[in-house]
């Protein structure tokens, strides 16, 4: 697997506090990267870190490979965009004239894709209208056309949805999934809303005090999260034989304890675990979402 970014052990320490601490992360190529964790997490400095903006305390991280020590990485980062915190972006000009400065400022030789960049963000009949009285959607939409100057193929945003109305959400989700699907663009995105990073991410990566707890992909969570039916049972063993014989998917927790797949009224499945010797003792339904994964992932209920 062919990795944008990598972190080995980094740490980011001010003074006697770790802001990251032994973080270890992998972004594969083509993905959509959710970075969870609450306030304080270390979500925005470890995006900072890996923007060059600071430099790690111990540890390394390589960016296509290359080490953030060799010299090469100025280089490599050209290939990168970012919004850390808010879009840097001029107010008193337009969404064209806050372009063409990026353009400027990257030494880029002419403004030929610029007018493709504004259709690709939807800010192209803007016109003359100065970028202080754009919506905040309008706004982050700008900010991401400024970060897709230089044509990068790794994109990182801080926040990208936050304070936005609905309609702006719904915007910035459709933005994104164009890019990475139509351009091939990798993500790295810090978001606290979980449910709707939960409609675009195809891997997490779980952070608390500075550490990486859990990177999972996509597919796996929602096997993780998908709907089951938790059984405590009485007979183990006859419980596994009825649900192979009747080919249901399950897994064994427990000597007592079985998760079913596969719906199915209750009542109904305790009359056929009966005539099996087999009594249903406790059952729960359960089907849990990103948020609650999280939440139970980091042991309460205040991270996010």
């Amino acid at each position: 697997m062919e990795y944008i970014l990598e972190t080995n052990q980094l740490e980011k320490t001010y003074h006697h506090f770790k802001a990251i601490n032994d973080l270890n992360m992998h972004i594969a190529k083509g993905t959509i990267y959710g970075l969870i964790g609450k306030n304080g997490a270390g979500k925005t400095t470890l995006i900072r870190l890996i923007c060059g903006l600071q430099n790690p305390t111990n540890g390394t991280y390589t960016i296509y490979g290359i080490p953030n020590t060799d010299k090469q990485i100025l280089d490599v980062r050209k290939r990168m965009g970012a919004i850390i915190e808010t879009p840097s972006i001029r107010l008193d000009a337009t969404a064209e004239d806050n372009l063409k400065e990026q353009y400027r400022m990257m030494g880029l030789p002419s403004f030929d894709n610029l007018q493709e960049i504004l259709k690709l963000v939807g800010l192209m009949d803007t016109g003359k209208k100065k970028a202080k009285h754009f919506s905040l959607g309008m706004k982050q939409r700008l900010g991401i056309a400024i970060a897709l100057a230089g044509n990068p193929d790794f994109l990182i945003l801080d926040e990208p949805i936050n304070g936005l109305d609905p309609e702006g959400i719904i915007e910035i989700r459709e933005l994104i999934l164009k890019l990475n699907k139509e351009r091939g663009i990798t993500f790295l995105i810090s978001s606290h809303y979980l449910d709707e990073l939960s409609k675009i991410a195809t891997d997490y990566g779980f952070i608390e005090n500075g550490h990486m707890i859990q990177e999972i992909r996509k597919e796996e969570l929602e096997k993780k999260c998908k709907k089951r039916l938790e059984l405590e049972v009485s007979n183990i063993k006859e419980c596994v034989k009825y649900f192979e014989e009747k080919q249901f998917p399950y897994e064994v927790i427990s000597n007592e304890k079985i998760y079913l797949y596969h719906k199915m009224n209750i009542t109904e499945l305790a009359i056929a675990l009966s005539e099996k010797n087999c009594i249903i003792n406790k059952f729960e339904e359960k089907e849990e979402s990103l948020e609650s994964y999280y939440i139970n992932l980091m042991g309460g209920d205040n991270h996010v």
